[in-house]
């Protein structure tokens, strides 16, 4: 066994696995968008959700081509794809959020109902 042979398959298998991380990345923030109405989108001073649908379905769509397909050449848009999907996780989601849950009852202390 050649030790190019061997190093080639090593950086395949590290390059596969973290494609897979990246798409199950990309498919998180894809499903999380759906679950939320259009109206929280813009009750938190973000885009529209048509906006966010079309950057997490984007993201994913190019993650499962690079996964799936091995597209080594969509270098830049793999980490594209990544970078909007992570901006959604980290700023609209908790943003989302926080509207989604100001529904809640509250009690006399800003809590819920069972001291949360």
């Amino acid at each position: 066994m050649d030790g190019k042979f061997l190093i080639g398959t090593i950086q395949a298998g590290i390059y596969f696995i973290l494609g897979l991380i990246a798409f199950g990345l990309e498919l998180w923030a894809l499903v999380d968008c759906l679950r939320y109405k259009p109206a929280q989108f813009e009750a938190a001073f973000k885009r529209t959700k048509t906006f966010w649908l079309a950057m997490t379905g984007t993201s994913a769509v190019i993650g499962a081509f690079t996964v799936f397909v091995g597209g080594g050449s969509l270098g830049i848009f793999a980490v594209a794809a990544v970078t909007a999907a992570s901006v959604y996780l980290a700023d609209v989601r908790p943003a989302l959020r926080e509207i989604g849950n100001s529904g809640r009852s509250q009690g006399p202390y800003g809590q819920g109902p069972y001291g949360w």
